[in-house]
């Protein structure tokens, strides 16, 4: 019977809240430009020009078709050679971190824009409001609410992503808890205890999502 021993784990919590600490920095981090990447993109999708919506495509497929691990490793180990130019870990972990993200929420801002119904573009427009100004005022409003849930539903993964940096050796929560084993030799207590912190950043989220979800198909 396999005898458990927190206790020993335990001893070592400093180093599971700097992995904390350092997973949660990537995520906003990485979230924050993210946003700009995304609706950058977004607004590129909607262009009227095919060249610019062929790019913004291009970038979107190039990333979601690929896996994160695989572009934090290559970004790490593969651009710098190809640029000549030494790259930190930890610009490639926040560079990748954020053009992954981005490429989803620029599919998620894109789609909440389509969401708002023609006639309230047509409205605008009728009375004289510039493209700008029906964006910012009128089709924003309505699309921010019908994107939301799963903007928040992304930025949850998002936090899961950030685990994939301990090959780079970031010092995030995962790769944290890879040093706490290799002190304790105690590998069940470790990971599971990595799960249950996991698992009480995330919660919270989540139940912030499925309200959201379920306040928006209320009003609709």
């Amino acid at each position: 019977m396999y005898q458990w021993d927190f206790y020993t784990v335990l001893q070592s919590f400093d180093l599971f809240l700097m992995g904390i600490w350092t997973t949660f920095l990537y995520t906003v981090g990485s979230i924050l430009v993210g946003v700009i990447v995304g609706l950058t993109a977004c607004f590129a999708r909607l262009s009227r020009h095919g060249i610019i919506r062929l790019i913004a495509r291009s970038y979107q497929e190039l990333f979601r078709c690929t896996p994160l691990l695989v572009q934090i490793l290559w970004a790490y180990y593969a651009l710098p050679m190809l640029l000549g130019v030494s790259l930190s870990n930890t610009t490639a972990g926040l560079m990748m971190l954020s053009l992954y993200v981005g490429s989803f929420y620029a599919e998620i801002f894109r789609g909440g824009i389509l969401a708002v119904e023609k006639g309230q573009r047509e409205a605008a427009n009728a009375v004289g409001m510039t493209g700008v100004q029906a964006m910012t005022h009128i089709i924003l409003p309505q699309a921010i609410k019908k994107m939301l849930p799963a903007f928040i539903n992304q930025s949850v993964v998002q936090v899961k992503n950030t685990s994939l940096l301990y090959a780079i050796s970031i010092a995030e929560l995962t790769y944290m808890t890879s040093v706490v084993n290799s002190e304790t030799y105690r590998p069940l207590e470790a990971y599971s205890l990595a799960a249950v912190l996991y698992f009480v950043m995330l919660f919270p989220l989540t139940q912030v999502a499925d309200h959201f979800e379920r306040k928006m198909r209320r009003s609709d």
